[in-house]
């Protein structure tokens, strides 16, 4: 594992055993705030939100979604899937807390990482995160739960267990009616897979470096299933 200062100044890791970094090198910061805070988390109007995440990862997506809740003021429920936590001299070096300039942002982000997995553990009055030790294949996920998805896992290349149309119609069973689903990847074996499952899915243009991305909305009723 290695750590990568991206364009915009943010860290990034390399990991040789997926040959993949975590965050685009074009800027790590940049790219989290495009493509899941404001193409996914600041559409949702909800008071309260429920997001799953899939890839915990270096934690920045969970530490804007957190700054996200404490500038707006709004209730989170944060629920992250990991199978590769980071060893905690890897995330004591990563930058996001003087990337992502906020009161109490070094406290809160160690406080992220530090936190218990499989279980539900209060970071600030309003954001309440659980971290789960486990596969997306694997976990089992709470049923029409989730207004917002963080969909954050390596690419399809890599990992592409995680982007089938069965792994959609599972994550699509834990959304909430219009609840909205964002990624990074626009490969059309991606789009495929999400209208499979009954997602309607359009293209957005992409962080810095990168022309597009996906946002994805369940339309069906609020009953799981795939193709709904």
């Amino acid at each position: 594992m290695k750590i990568v200062t991206t364009e915009d100044g943010s860290h990034s890791l390399y990991s040789e055993q997926f040959n993949e970094h975590y965050h685009s090198t074009f800027g790590a910061v940049q790219e989290s705030m495009h493509v899941f805070i404001e193409a996914g988390l600041n559409k949702c109007a909800l008071p309260e939100v429920n997001i799953l995440e899939a890839g915990f990862g270096t934690g920045l997506n969970a530490f804007l979604a957190l700054q996200n809740s404490i500038e707006k003021g709004r209730k989170v429920y944060y629920y992250s899937i990991e199978l590769y936590p980071l060893k905690e001299e890897v995330y004591r070096e990563l930058n996001y807390a003087a990337a992502v300039d906020f009161d109490g942002a070094a406290k809160y982000f160690q406080a992220l990482h530090e936190a218990e997995w499989d279980t539900d553990v209060q970071i600030s009055p309003d954001f309440t995160l659980r971290k789960v030790k486990s596969s997306l294949t694997e976990a089992a996920l709470p049923q029409v739960f989730f207004d917002v998805v963080f969909y954050d896992a390596f690419a399809p290349d890599t990992q592409p267990e995680l982007w089938t149309e069965e792994i959609f119609a599972k994550v699509y069973s834990s959304m909430k009616r219009e609840a909205i689903l964002t990624t990074y990847c626009v490969k059309g074996i991606v789009k495929r897979a999400m209208r499979a499952a009954g997602l309607k899915v359009e293209k957005l243009q992409g962080p810095p470096g990168k022309r597009e991305m996906i946002r994805a909305v369940k339309v069906g009723s609020d009953k799981g299933g795939l193709g709904d």
